[in-house]
């Protein structure tokens, strides 16, 4: 039978990808949506959990409002028996998604988080080539519009948020997968918009292994081209990963890695867990971003202009 699944927040991510990725798997049926605000035409549209849970018989919850709100909408939904996959990041904090962890163990329920740039055509060969390899420097840019990507959101400038480690996690999430040996942060700088709770960008040092060296620069005001960019310096050459994963280059050659079909891969995964009734939890990302938080140095710059 088809899983039983409705869109928890639904605002840009929720319609341009969970939606189409839901409507051309086989193994769905969107059955409704809930937000306090937004509607989507020809969808049962809830406020809240507890009029969805009441009105409606369903089997899981894709929960993709603010971060912020996550943690007591997946624990809510858990406490219903409801599996659920959480949009990245999959929590505001690490304590936080512990504990929905713990919870759906215990009721024996699917956790899944759903990180979409692991999903990118570029990380499982990147992933693979890079096994044995001695990494000697990695070096990051993410660099994107916020005005762009998330017009209007104020509520990525506020606690939890993560201002611009909200795409700068994604980048996270492929170094996680990829890399031979773990990545430990040593240093940060944030720079902190005097209006805003959260950098506007980010500095970064750190280590990846004994031996490899790794920087990182993140800007959530680029114009013009949009810059998401990995190179892996290793013993056998470099390896480079452009447009978020979707282009790879090992050692100055283009590799066919196929098209990019990041959340209907993460639905079909999602699928494949809630049939064994299993958890996926990921969250070195998420760790990797909070130890930016405890070690980073704030600079205030300029208030932040929509």
């Amino acid at each position: 039978m088809a899983i039983r699944i409705a869109l928890v927040g639904l605002g840009k991510i929720s319609v341009d990808q969970h939606v189409p990725a839901i409507a051309n798997d086989a193994a769905y049926q969107l059955v409704a949506g809930v937000s306090p605000r937004s509607r989507i035409e020809g969808l049962a549209c809830y406020s809240d959990l507890g009029s969805l849970f009441a009105a409606t018989e369903l089997d899981a919850v894709a929960i993709n409002s603010p971060p912020q709100a996550r943690f007591a909408l997946a624990r809510e939904a858990l406490n219903a028996g409801k599996h659920v996959l959480l949009e990245k990041p999959p929590a505001a904090t690490l304590s936080e998604l512990a504990d929905l962890e713990r919870i759906a163990r215990a009721e024996g329920l699917t956790l899944y988080t759903g990180w979409h740039s692991q999903h990118a055509p570029g990380v499982a060969p990147s992933r693979e080539w890079l096994v044995g390899k001695s990494v000697r420097a990695v070096d990051l840019s993410w660099c994107e519009n916020v005005r762009e990507w998330h017009p209007g959101q104020r509520w990525i400038w506020e606690p939890g948020g993560l201002g611009v480690f909200d795409p700068g996690i994604n980048a996270f999430s492929i170094l996680t997968r990829i890399l031979p040996e773990p990545l430990v942060l040593t240093a940060a700088r944030l720079d902190v918009p005097a209006n805003c709770a959260t950098p506007v960008a980010a500095e970064l040092e750190g280590s990846v292994g004994e031996a490899g060296q790794f920087q990182g620069h993140l800007d959530f005001l680029q114009t013009g081209r949009q810059t998401w960019t990995i190179n892996v310096d290793t013993d056998a050459g470099r390896l480079s990963l452009a447009m978020g994963g979707a282009e790879l280059c090992i050692a100055g050659e283009r590799q066919d890695v196929g098209p990019s079909r990041e959340y209907p891969s993460i639905y079909r995964r999602f699928a494949a867990l809630v049939h064994s009734a299993e958890c996926e939890v990921d969250a070195a990302p998420l760790a990797l971003a909070a130890d930016a938080f405890l070690i980073g140095r704030q600079r205030r710059v300029a208030e932040f202009v929509e």
